[in-house]
């Protein structure tokens, strides 16, 4: 098994081309080339450690605030889940739970996973784990869901004090840490995979 690096080829970051690494630059875009991103680690706990952080008071505020006949009531990411469930919403509330909760603490496990697991020589499938990576950048956007729901409702509903909708600080905080998570997923550097499988020595 060769590696690209090690018959002489690059992927140009901008155009997609592969273009010789000697050339420096590529021939296609004139962008420089760069064959792997040194930093990529750093980069993936940094946005991964603050959208962890952000993760927290989205779950511990209310995402939405709904006021009724001169009543506010407030509900969190799973107080919502718990009241569509009373509610015998129980496809929706499947929903909601899977793309609020689910799915997010599954990135940032499997974000952490394919970290810790690359900074040091490892004998995992590469296939594998570069399917993880790719399953993670895709379901990346649906963790939106929420945010999507709260913004819609938000819009319908407003007839003033009668009945209002109006998003809490929680929406904000989980829109943060999507985001986040999105750019720690797609700072890592799939290549890190190849490089650091045992018996092969990293490459610059």
């Amino acid at each position: 098994m060769i590696t690209a690096l090690e018959a002489g080829r690059v992927i140009c970051r901008s155009c997609g081309l592969v273009a010789r690494s000697a050339s420096g630059r590529c021939p296609r875009c004139s962008d420089r080339l760069q064959s792997r991103d040194h930093q990529s680690l750093q980069k993936v706990w940094a946005w991964m450690i603050v959208g962890l952080i952000a993760y927290i008071p989205a779950n511990i505020y209310p995402m939405l605030r709904t006021t009724q006949s001169f009543r506010t009531e407030e509900s969190t990411i799973i107080g919502g889940v718990i009241d569509l469930m009373h509610h015998e919403a129980y496809g929706i509330a499947a929903i909601v739970f899977v793309a609020s909760i689910v799915i997010p603490v599954g990135k940032f496990i499997v974000i952490a996973y394919l970290a810790i697991l690359t900074a040091r020589p490892h004998r995992s499938d590469p296939h594998t784990l570069l399917i993880l990576h790719e399953v993670v950048e895709f379901i990346g956007r649906w963790s939106m869901i929420d945010v999507f729901v709260v913004a819609i409702l938000t819009a319908l509903v407003q007839f003033d004090v009668l009945a209002a909708i109006n998003p809490g600080l929680a929406a904000v905080c989980f829109a943060l840490s999507v985001v986040f998570t999105m750019l720690a997923a797609q700072s890592f550097d799939s290549r890190l995979i190849w490089d650091r499988l045992e018996g092969r020595s990293p490459h610059g």
